[in-house]
């Protein structure tokens, strides 16, 4: 998966989401292997140890035992949280 990628899969959840919170995203898992060639390219915050890695303010969960995807909320249950509403995609550089 390329980073654009990630980043559409993310503002469709949201869209198609509308008013349901359970249908946000709320995780996103990445195979180890697949963060080292290309979405560690995506610079993702860690604001405190205990908030964990951030893309646009969706957590991220790296471990070679993950499929690479974005779960909803319903899914993520409390692996996602604390939750927070999607934040717009970077400019490009």
């Amino acid at each position: 998966m390329a980073p654009e990628d990630l980043d559409n899969i993310l503002d469709t959840m949201q869209r198609d989401a509308s008013a349901d919170p359970d249908a946000m995203p709320g995780l996103i898992t990445v195979e180890s292997n697949e963060w080292v060639n290309s979405l560690s390219w995506i610079r993702p915050t860690c604001s405190a140890l205990h908030d964990g890695l951030r893309h646009r303010n969706i957590k991220i969960h790296v471990s070679s035992s993950l499929a690479t995807a974005v779960l909803p909320r319903s899914v993520a249950g409390e692996l996602g949280a604390p939750y927070r509403g999607l934040s717009p995609r970077a400019e490009s550089v």
